[in-house]
């Protein structure tokens, strides 16, 4: 896609990079979703070692959003104010409520609108400087609307970042665009929409290399993106089927959107509907199976239109996470849990058991194949392959990789395994990083670069020794500084994120199962 843009003339200061520079393939962690990905670019660790693996954040049964009390690794930021250095960072995802450092931050994606900046006081600077200042769009835009609010998103994060620069004159800038990744998701497959998206970016990063000078840019994306052109696969109704999961009725579960939307919403609808349809539930009637008929009689629009939300829930399927054996507990955590005794509240798999039944899950997965005979993944694997560090047990215990990320996973029980892709773009493995300025040697490529390595060779570039915790390497691109030993991460007071908005941005872009449709 960027290629394309770039033939087509609608990013000439990227395309300026990349011939002036250097440039290539950015292979991103598992699961390369924006919450866990992100602290691995910022941080250098695996998943395992900073403890973000997905938008929800699992104590036992119970959840939340993730933010960055959930990131237990210093950021590169953190560890440039260790060495005297200052930072303006502006809308990089995972980053509310802030910590403290030499310099400036404005969250980004999965903060609350209006987001906890450090230091106190800057939102307000901005607001009076810019007119106004926002982590999202207002809800409810579409059309012309969206498109022309895309731009305006970009064009305050490049506007908000030359601001706090020149107000604090840091020695290093990290300024982030999500734009290029919600169009994808709100508008596939619009030439037009996307071409407004990546026009503005590049726009800003042309006025911000102008203003800024800085010696050194880097790129990078935390993953890529693409349709899918495989299946949606249920991954708990194919674990029910080989008799992992058991499954509930009505209230329960994780995570429905329209549970998150309910308290918001009110009580609506009939209270004799939802005891109606709860009633044919009992005899085995459930919301899924009423859908299938309506779909297949041209109905289902006209009578969802008139049933509430929570009467459609009071019928419908959903896993009984604490009678399961194994489950899916988010389809963005890209893995299997196990319910195990001693660490699940109600784990009903013994420490003994464990090893055996982890083995089943994998051998039943590694089984799956598509309707054409084709294996559904390319790799399924004990959750150490591939995290390792102090949080790798609040991960799935099993990790299980779509064959060329071309199938939607989903934790919902619908029914049936296998169904269209409930979203028709999302992310893929590889993205992209480049580099041009002082110190990068273009001739020397890129190598086999991971997201990994980001940190690493921003570090570099400033002189800064990395972390000896990091699982990345500097790019061969840029003179390697031996790592050296910091400070063990220790956590700071902080509330967690719980606004409703974020939780409802997240299922509108597909990140949430709505177990209820």
């Amino acid at each position: 896609m960027l290629q394309s843009l770039a033939d087509d003339g609608h990013v000439p200061t990227l395309s300026s990079l990349f011939e002036r520079g250097v440039g290539g393939d950015l292979e991103s962690q598992i699961p390369p979703w924006t919450p866990s990905a992100w602290p691995s670019l910022y941080t250098g660790v695996n998943p395992g070692k900073h403890g973000a693996f997905d938008f929800l954040a699992f104590d036992g049964y119970e959840w939340g959003i993730v933010d960055r009390t959930r990131v237990r690794e210093h950021a590169l930021w953190e560890l440039l104010d260790r060495r005297g250095l200052s930072s303006v960072v502006v809308n990089v995802p995972v980053t509310e409520p802030p910590r403290a450092f030499d310099g400036a931050l404005v969250p980004g994606y999965v903060a609350s609108d209006p987001p906890t900046c450090h230091p106190e006081g800057v939102l307000d600077d901005l607001t009076d400087a810019l007119g106004e200042y926002r982590v999202y769009a207002p809800e409810g835009v579409e059309g012309d609307g969206q498109r022309r609010w895309y731009r305006r998103l970009v064009e305050m994060r490049g506007a908000a970042f030359r601001h706090l620069v020149d107000e604090y004159d840091p020695d290093f800038g990290f300024l982030q665009f999500q734009q290029t990744d919600t169009v994808f998701h709100e508008r596939p497959g619009d030439d037009d929409a996307i071409a407004t998206v990546f026009e503005a970016v590049d726009e800003q990063l042309a006025a911000t290399v102008e203003a800024c000078d800085p010696d050194t840019v880097v790129v990078v994306s935390d993953h890529g993106i693409g349709p899918y052109r495989g299946y949606e696969f249920r991954v708990n109704e194919y674990l029910r089927e080989h008799g992992f999961v058991a499954s509930e009725q009505g209230e329960g579960g994780m995570p429905s959107w329209s549970s998150l939307n309910r308290e918001r919403r009110g009580n609506e609808g009939s209270s004799l509907a939802r005891r109606l349809v709860a009633g044919a539930a009992r005899v085995g009637l459930t919301s899924q199976r009423i859908g299938a008929v309506l779909e297949t009689l041209g109905l289902a629009d006209v009578v969802l239109d008139h049933v509430s939300t929570d009467t459609v829930r009071a019928a419908t399927e959903r896993v009984d996470f604490a009678s399961s054996t194994a489950y899916m507990r988010s389809r963005t955590e890209l893995g299997v849990r196990i319910n195990r005794a001693g660490r699940e509240p109600d784990g009903i798999v013994s420490p003994s058991e464990y090893e055996a039944v982890r083995g089943d899950v994998v051998d039943a997965l590694r089984a799956a194949r598509t309707p054409e005979g084709d294996p559904v993944f390319e790799e399924v694997v004990p959750v150490e392959s591939y995290f390792d560090g102090p949080y790798t047990e609040e991960g799935a215990d099993v990790l299980a990789v779509p064959a060329d990320f071309e199938h939607y996973l989903s934790a919902s029980l619908r029914g049936d395994v296998f169904g269209e892709p409930s979203e028709p773009w999302n992310h893929k493995r590889d993205g992209v990083v480049a580099a041009v300025g002082d110190g990068v040697d273009a001739a020397a490529g890129v190598g086999d670069a991971h997201l990994f390595d980001v940190a690493p060779t921003v570090l570099s570039t400033l002189g800064v020794p990395p972390s000896t915790r990091m699982d990345g390497d500097p790019l061969p691109f840029v003179d390697a500084v031996d790592p050296d030993e910091y400070a063990p991460y220790t956590a700071s007071a902080g509330e967690r994120t719980t606004d409703e908005d974020v939780q409802r941005r997240l299922a509108n872009l597909g990140y949430l199962d709505d177990a209820d449709t």
